[in-house]
């Protein structure tokens, strides 16, 4: 009998507060670029690094990620950091699916920033340990510093099954532009998508 062949599974991880165009966009970018099946959106529960920071509740964060999916079915928002009490870790999640869904093949998908930074995550080994990772090469960080920290955390960590940098468009979108905007009084349309964009009107979201 021959093996059955693993899916390719991206899992994209964010606190989305709120989940914007251009997230999509580098979850369609993986999907594409890495012949990905499909791309799961995992809206973070208490994150320990954004802790003094007051965000939305996880179910509005998780409903606004379920908006924003719903027309694709190549993605999927999954609730379970959200779901978990207490500060949430990318290995614990990483973790989590590889037991649930040992069958699956897992590629996490970083923004660039990400990629100087998980140094000082929380377990980082076992993150490596569980997904290849993928991180996105953008305006702000140049392909040869990349890929100098690229070849720097492989022979640190030495994970089995690789990172890889992602071209990507450069933008510099964030979340918090998108929350200043609304306090301001000023559009977000085409930030954001349409059904995002009506319930952010529709329960006063980010106006204080």
């Amino acid at each position: 009998m021959e093996p059955i062949e693993k899916r390719r599974i991206g899992i994209m991880g964010g606190t989305f507060d709120p989940i914007h165009v251009g997230h999509l966009m580098l979850a369609q970018w993986a999907l594409d670029g890495l012949s990905l099946d499909e791309v799961w959106l995992v809206p973070t529960g208490m994150s320990y690094m954004k802790a003094s920071r007051q965000i939305l509740p996880g179910e509005e964060r998780l409903h606004m990620t379920e908006l924003a999916v719903c027309d694709n079915d190549r993605f999927r928002c999954l609730d379970l950091e959200v779901r978990r009490e207490g500060y949430t870790y990318s290995y614990e999640t990483l973790e989590e699916l590889r037991n649930l869904y040992p069958e699956e093949e897992f590629y996490f998908i970083l923004g660039a920033d990400c990629l100087f930074a998980i140094e000082g995550w929380k377990a980082p080994e076992r993150i490596f340990g569980c997904c290849t990772l993928v991180a996105a090469v953008r305006g702000d960080r140049n392909l040869s510093e990349m890929e100098a920290k690229r070849k720097e955390l492989m022979e640190k960590f030495r994970p089995e099954r690789g990172i890889v940098l992602l071209p990507f468009l450069s933008m510099s979108l964030s979340s918090t532009e998108i929350r200043e905007r609304v306090r301001k009084g000023q559009s977000v349309r085409y930030l954001v998508p349409d059904r995002v964009l009506a319930y952010i009107r529709e329960k006063g979201f980010y106006q204080s």
